[in-house]
């Protein structure tokens, strides 16, 4: 929460983490489709141990970089960052069409000369959990704030999507993300530490858990001539 408000947590997050929010994320799966034609997802135990599993890797990362760009750090180092910490070509692609889209959006909500500046400054994108601690700052939220929204989002895409991939119940899909809150909540406070330390230890300050198997599935959804998700 930021210490700004008093430690009230902002309406700024809960639109921002809104999936109703326009910056395309509702398109994508976040690695549910690839999973649930692998046969990895199948009900709302194995979403979980998916969402875990994504949380603790892919989601610390992005809420890491989020709560650093949040600081005011260089983006185009912390987007050199994110790159080698997300092998996949498709998903490095995806990763700045969704922060391209993000930026539109957030340029639009809260309009000022940061976002101007930083789309002027980078016409091809940055990966969106930059984005999301530039646009955060812009909104007038903290580090902590910023990277709850990443982890959040982290579990809510791939939750939202087996719903309609599965026809999963949308309240067990819910419980999911409630039984994963505290564990969203330990991972926003990792982020912060990172960030903390990023002045003084740089880009090594940074998460950098690795999941292959999200890398490779992602990979191979890229080439399937149809899907119902973007990624």
């Amino acid at each position: 929460m930021d210490e700004r408000n008093g430690g009230v947590p902002s309406a700024a997050l809960l639109l921002l983490a809104d999936g109703r929010f326009p910056a395309g994320a509702h398109a994508h799966s976040g690695g549910a489709e690839a999973a649930v034609r692998a046969g990895r997802i199948t009900d709302a135990a194995s979403l979980a141990a998916f969402c875990r599993g994504r949380l603790a890797t892919a989601g610390l990362i992005a809420a890491a970089l989020a709560a650093t760009a949040a600081t005011g750090a260089d983006p185009a180092e912390l987007d050199t960052a994110a790159d080698a910490r997300t092998p996949s070509p498709a998903l490095r692609a995806v990763a700045r069409r969704l922060g391209r889209q993000l930026l539109r959006a957030g340029r639009a909500t809260w309009p000022g000369p940061e976002l101007a500046a930083l789309a002027a400054a980078h016409p091809g994108g940055l990966h969106q959990p930059v984005v999301l601690g530039l646009v955060g700052r812009a909104a007038g939220l903290g580090p902590r704030e910023v990277a709850l929204a990443a982890g959040y989002d982290a579990v809510s895409g791939p939750a939202t999507a087996v719903v309609r991939l599965l026809g999963l119940d949308p309240f067990a899909a819910t419980a999911v993300l409630a039984e994963l809150a505290p564990e969203t909540d330990r991972v926003a406070d990792l982020a912060v530490a990172a960030a903390l330390a990023y002045p003084a230890a740089g880009p090594e300050a940074l998460p950098a858990g690795a999941a292959p198997l999200l890398e490779i599935a992602a990979e191979q959804h890229a080439a399937w001539p149809v899907r119902l998700f973007a990624s």
